[in-house]
């Protein structure tokens, strides 16, 4: 075969051999995977497997989120601009607090993770965390984070909020908070945000919960909670976890402290006599230490 021929075939066979890797390749356009809940997960490409469906969160495959299938009502196109998510990322673990694994089970979703080694702290320490750098209840963020997100890192809702607690771009750029899907970072912000509101209103839980929902303005303009059905069920959810919580804990402490009260069962040894006789009781071991009763 002439040499020009060769050539030419050689060029025809690496073009189609071109076009064939490109064609076999996942198509890695952004979409939003839009949730029963009304929150949207950003992902460049998805893979069905089974009754599950993998949301990854990066194009190289290192994040992603694992969905029930049934949970996502649609997709659709990404129009906004990308939103960066570092390599070395982790969602949250919700295993890691008993608590957030019983809310995150409700919420729908399965499941987050990375192909790449280095695990982020678990939820609840960063949730203590930060709690304690703004000297908040440890439940109360958590109940702020299940009522925003339902415990999902890269939660986006239909307002343009993100991540557990649901910062808007503009409020999280004010808390210095640059990436509001780090788990870390949104807590952070969203623990001072929520600490700011409370001082605010004179420590008026009910007031900061509406405000960081409705906003301040909302408030002062209603002098309370707004007459808006989305915070008022917001509040009262909030509150009501809240408050269980805190009865619980309080309940498990008496049964504690009942306990430790309570006379031993262990069989009393037989009489000591004395030298002449007498009978004599033995003297009690010890008293028993109440448990410290909760704050």
């Amino acid at each position: 075969m002439p040499r020009a021929s060769r050539i030419a075939a050689m060029g025809g066979a690496l073009f189609f051999a071109v076009v064939v890797v490109l064609l076999a390749r996942p198509a890695t356009a952004a979409e939003l995977a839009i949730l029963r809940n009304g929150f949207t997960i950003r992902h460049e490409h998805r893979l069905m497997m089974g009754t599950t469906t993998r949301l990854y969160l990066a194009a190289d495959d290192s994040n992603f989120t694992d969905v029930p299938t049934e949970e996502i009502t649609g997709y659709e196109k990404d129009l906004s601009l990308p939103v960066p998510v570092p390599a070395n990322s982790h969602a949250s673990n919700p295993a890691a607090s008993v608590s957030a694994k019983s809310e995150f089970a409700k919420s729908g979703l399965a499941k987050s993770g990375s192909a790449k080694s280095g695990p982020a702290p678990p939820l609840n320490e960063v949730v203590n965390v930060a709690s304690a750098a703004y000297h908040l209840d440890p439940d109360l963020v958590n109940s702020v984070i299940h009522a925003e997100s339902g415990f999902n890192a890269h939660a986006v809702s239909p307002k343009g909020a993100r991540g557990l607690m649901q910062l808007m771009p503009g409020t999280a750029s004010q808390l210095g908070v640059n990436d509001s899907f780090d788990p870390q970072a949104n807590v952070t912000g969203g623990s001072r945000y929520l600490r700011e509101l409370l001082e605010r209103y004179d420590f008026d839980l009910v007031k900061a919960l509406a405000a960081y929902n409705a906003g301040p303005e909302r408030v002062e303009q209603y002098r309370g909670v707004p007459p808006f059905r989305e915070t008022r069920a917001y509040v009262a959810r909030i509150v009501h976890e809240y408050n269980t919580k805190k009865t619980a804990q309080e309940k498990a402490a008496k049964q504690k402290a009942a306990s430790a009260r309570a006379p031993s069962k262990a069989p009393s040894k037989a009489p000591n006599k004395t030298s002449n006789g007498a009978q004599g009781s033995a003297k009690p071991a010890g008293a028993a230490v109440a448990a410290e009763s909760p704050r």
